[in-house]
């Protein structure tokens, strides 16, 4: 076993530095690049990823103008119904029967995690975006995962933090109950208590849930001064519509863990004003992003979200390591992709880990008042820019394996 993975080893840096001079003979399986996307297309996060994530690899696609060394790339997506099973068997069947090369894993981290599986045993790229969950690269760490934009202790430590520096030490949450939820909860609570607040209750909600009401009623009755929502899309924005009505907000203060721009132009800026966010990218950052923003709204009517510019960023980053390699081996794509930096309209700089994590600054926001947005979609104030090191799981803090390889 040793002298195999030695040979495998010799074998893909041979690859590599054959990759710093022109290719002259790619090795591109079944003269196509398949890339895919199995992600949320029809229920609560489809808002998040959906049809426009796949718009948005698109643009990264014809930007390459379809092909990689004269071979075409393919690109397939497939609604998962937030179910894993559905998503771990529509990854198998792709791998076996369509030789998919790459894929993309869109919302929601129980199916993010049943795909890794897959990818793992598939040998081949696996870049997990919308599921924040940390495990993927931590206790369910894989050496074919990389884990884009954001993740729960990113979450945890920037917006959590902020809020408690901010005097909001009483908190009691609103969980959805899966492992995102409970993954964003337990980071948060760790992040509370270091800085010495005080978890008073919390509530689990199944997933798609219509009616928040009685919830909403036990956060009020807990006295607590924060309302820790640690639930995304459709069930955050119903959470908060509820919680105001039942006048919440005159005792809580909301600390939404995720929020997407998405979720901040459904609540409106009177209701959502004033929250604290942490997210690794904003379409008004800069005039790379404003522009890329704005292609994007060109063809799907809306501006981008941080994960649907991660899908982006992602295809675009598994193209580059296709064009440099001169191959679509699995093992030679991460080995590169592990020893070459993310530069483009989403990270400067960015840098995958042994871990599997792409090591990217993030910001910490908060939503603007109705009279201080400038137009549509204006909506965050940018506090602050947090480094990548500093908010992300430390190798130090890692149950990962692959740190001792």
């Amino acid at each position: 076993m040793q002298l195999t993975r030695i040979i495998k080893t010799t074998f893909t840096t041979a690859c590599l530095l054959l990759s710093t001079t022109a290719v002259a003979a790619p090795d591109i399986s079944d003269d196509v690049i398949r890339i895919g996307i199995i992600t949320d297309m029809s229920s609560v996060y489809s808002d998040l990823d959906g049809r426009a994530g796949v718009e948005a690899m698109r643009m990264a696609i014809e930007e390459y103008g379809g092909e990689v060394h004269g071979k075409k790339i393919e690109l397939l997506y497939a609604d998962h119904q937030m179910k894993a099973d559905i998503a771990s068997a529509k990854a198998r069947e792709w791998f076996d029967q369509r030789k998919l090369d790459m894929l993309i894993g869109g919302a929601n981290s129980a199916a993010a995690l049943a795909m890794a599986a897959v990818a793992e045993e598939k040998q081949k790229p696996y870049l997990a975006i919308g599921g924040g969950t940390s495990h993927l690269t931590n206790q369910q760490c894989t050496p074919y995962t990389v884990h884009y934009a954001y993740d729960t202790v990113a979450l945890a430590r920037g917006t959590g933090t902020a809020v408690v520096e901010n005097g909001g030490t009483s908190w009691y949450f609103l969980t959805v109950d899966y492992n995102f939820g409970h993954a964003l909860e337990n980071d948060t609570t760790k992040v509370i208590e270091a800085n010495g607040g005080e978890v008073k209750g919390r509530s689990r909600v199944p997933l798609g849930t219509s009616d928040f009401s009685s919830f909403v009623l036990q956060a009020q009755s807990s006295k607590a001064d924060i309302l820790g929502l640690a639930n995304v899309g459709g069930d955050l924005t119903n959470t908060i519509k509820a919680a105001n009505e039942f006048g919440v907000n005159h005792s809580m203060t909301y600390a939404g863990l995720l929020i997407f721009i998405n979720d901040v132009h459904a609540l409106g800026l009177q209701a959502a004003q004033g929250m604290y966010l942490t997210t690794p990218w904003y379409w008004n950052l800069s005039d790379d992003t404003r522009a890329w923003a704005s292609k994007f709204e060109e063809r799907v009517k809306r501006k981008p979200n941080m994960v649907q510019a991660a899908n982006y960023s992602a295809t675009r980053f598994y193209l580059e390591a296709a064009e440099a390699t001169g191959t679509d081996d699995g093992d030679t794509i991460m080995e590169w992709m592990k020893n070459n930096k993310v530069n483009d309209m989403f990270v400067t700089d960015g840098y995958v880990r042994k871990d599997g994590r792409m090591i990217n600054d993030v910001y910490l926001a908060q939503v603007k008042k109705p009279n201080e947005s400038k137009g549509d979609w204006d909506y965050y104030h940018i506090l602050n820019k947090m480094p990548g090191e500093e908010v992300y799981t430390s190798p130090e803090e890692s149950e990962c394996y692959l740190w001792n390889e």
